[in-house]
């Protein structure tokens, strides 16, 4: 599946990023973000803004996050919501959401009342040895940088958050799949390989 580059800027245009952990979908979402004029949105960057201010929204989810807990579906697509509504258009990539069915389908809707449906949902694959591998690189990195080494970046850790993904995650794909939004694109090889086979999925030549 393919998406059409919009011809002009006011249009909606509504990406997905998939991937597992250290499929380096961040910072593609990130570079494509910044090239093509859209927003990227990070839910854990709403929260914490929500929180920051002591909205409403924010005082329900302090105590959640301050408890290492999830976060309630209702109040993720509530998140959102109000996020959304502050945009003259809607030109955004989402980054780590949806991350379960519900989750989509509730986002399934609140953008079809919004009327900027998602176009793609762009899945990075990268094998899973190949993935741990650039996990455990990182932490030895930090190190030897003399920097603070993340807590999950460990061979030990990162296989099982591989396997949570994969387990979760499954189903989400499958359903994207279903609504014929899928695309899949191979994450190995260079960043900038990787980032222009993104960009042959969003901006077909």
């Amino acid at each position: 599946m393919t998406i059409d580059q919009p011809s002009q800027p006011s249009n909606h245009q509504v990406i997905i990023f998939l991937g597992p952990p250290g499929a380096g979908k961040g910072t593609q979402a990130e570079r494509l973000a910044a090239e093509a004029g859209l927003i990227k949105i990070s839910t854990g960057d709403i929260l914490r803004d929500h929180v920051a201010r002591k909205t409403e929204l924010g005082e329900q989810v302090a105590p959640i996050l301050a408890a290492g807990q999830l976060v309630p579906d209702h109040i993720l697509v509530a998140l959102i919501r109000d996020y959304l509504s502050g945009l003259s258009s809607l030109r955004v990539i989402f980054d780590g959401f949806p991350r379960t069915v519900p989750q989509a389908q509730a986002l399934d809707e609140l953008l079809h009342e919004l009327g900027a449906p998602v176009q793609a949902a762009i899945l990075l694959e990268v094998p899973d040895e190949e993935l741990i591998g650039r996990i455990v690189e990182r932490g030895r990195q930090a190190a030897a940088a003399g920097q603070p080494v993340r807590s999950d970046d460990t061979e030990e850790v990162a296989r099982r958050r591989q396997q949570v993904y994969r387990e979760e995650t499954a189903p989400l794909i499958e359903y994207y799949h279903n609504c014929g939004r899928l695309t899949e694109v191979d994450g190995t090889g260079s960043m900038d390989d990787v980032y222009g086979r993104i960009q042959a999925t969003v901006v077909p030549s």
